[in-house]
């Protein structure tokens, strides 16, 4: 499969997931309804939807605010800058995005920002000092990879609506407990909303975890073709794969957005259900699709290194 392939069969994809979202915020709506009577349950919604725009418009400078990231400017760091308009002019985009700084010594990156006009790349101080130059500049085109495919809109959609539906079902369970049971009182119906309040978050999180996962392969691919280089974005990962310190200022709520998972609590500790909420795929499977593509293969990892 082309990359062009595979970025027409992830819009496809992302159709799919984000009509499963607004699903869930309707199974909520009608759960909360049942649960509290309509006027409540629509109370909620509006809630629900004042959230989501002000967490939509503010996301870039909330997100920026979470992980202590900080803008620089280029006379701050001319090389950094120059390997990221490179890297833009490259993929075609009409600007080069600003770049933040992340006090941290474990090596990650990410982009963020709800808008064109708001999107950023964001680097810890230890990706800088790690990283030589060519897996440095193939982290960078990962992440202005995100910026041109709009997955940085996405997945701040995505992060949005699983507040949505967290929030929401949250406030009901809450008015429910405080103000008293409205609406209809059959037991069967009761029930059901209640295994939909508490299931609906759990399905969103997943749901978020699994549009992730697949568009980190193919920003990947998407790097890889930018520098013409799929060694340089393997070399990239290989590094990250053999330092498994953690981002300080990162948790689940901004974890997707990192080029691998910041944290061990979101990475998980490899079972087969913890791996159903990792918001990314393995390093080395990833690795591996890049030599699969490219046609190269790096040396093998010593024992003592992380698979």
């Amino acid at each position: 499969m082309t990359l062009q392939q595979q970025i027409r069969a992830n819009r496809f994809r992302t159709a799919y997931v984000v009509v499963a979202f607004l699903v869930l915020v309707v199974v909520v709506s009608a759960a909360s309804a049942a649960f509290l009577g309509r006027p409540a349950a629509v109370l909620l919604l509006g809630a629900g939807l004042a959230y989501a725009v002000f967490a939509w418009w503010s996301a870039g400078s909330m997100i920026g605010a979470l992980t202590h990231a900080r803008p620089i400017a280029k006379r701050d760091d001319p090389e950094l800058y120059r390997l990221i308009e490179n890297v833009s002019i490259a993929a075609g985009l009409p600007a080069t995005p600003p770049l933040y700084l992340i006090d941290d010594p474990a090596p990650n990156a990410f982009a963020a920002g709800a808008r064109p006009s708001s999107v950023y790349v964001g680097v810890t101080s230890g990706l800088r000092r790690m990283m030589p130059p060519r897996e440095l500049e193939a982290v960078l085109a990962h992440e202005v990879s995100h910026i041109r495919n709009r997955d940085v809109s996405l997945m701040t959609l995505a992060a949005v609506l699983v507040g949505v539906v967290a929030m929401v079902s949250d406030m009901a369970f809450r008015m429910a407990f405080w103000g008293g049971r409205g609406g209809n009182r059959n037991p069967v119906q009761i029930i059901s909303a209640i295994v939909a309040l508490i299931l609906a978050p759990l399905a969103a999180i997943l749901l978020q975890a699994a549009l992730s996962r697949r568009r980190e392969f193919l920003a990947d691919a998407s790097a890889a073709a930018i520098l013409n280089d799929p060694e340089a974005m393997a070399l990239a990962l290989r590094l990250l794969q053999i330092d498994t310190s953690e981002v300080a200022y990162a948790d689940r709520a901004t974890a997707h957005l990192f080029i691998e998972s910041p944290t061990r609590a979101v990475r998980g500790p490899g079972s087969m259900l913890a791996g159903l909420f990792e918001t990314h795929p393995p390093l080395g499977e990833r690795i591996r699709a890049l030599e699969e593509a490219g046609g190269f293969r790096l040396p093998p990892l010593s024992p003592a290194s992380p698979a």
